[in-house]
């Protein structure tokens, strides 16, 4: 393993762990009114073209990271739609 992909992995692994805090702090609260759904739209789009990108460059930190953060960004627009 190189030191590119090593530094990837480290950068998707900050960028991903970024939004576990939110996620669980919605879980616990089930309050979600301060996080912006247009916000969490744009953001779960850009991390599934980012994951696409990753798929088609065979990139695994961007495969990675992607998957997780488009998985936790889901999460909470879920939460987000069902605790408003």
């Amino acid at each position: 393993m190189g030191i590119t992909t090593i530094i990837g992995l480290i950068a998707a692994a900050c960028t991903t762990v970024a939004t576990l805090p939110q996620v669980v702090k919605s879980l616990r609260t089930r309050r979600t009114g301060d996080i912006s759904l247009p916000f969490l739209t744009v953001l779960a789009v850009g991390l599934c073209l980012w994951l696409v990108y990753g798929i088609l460059l065979g990139e695994t930190p961007l495969i990675l990271g992607n998957s997780v953060g488009l998985a936790l960004t889901t999460c909470l627009i879920a939460l987000k739609l069902r605790y408003g």
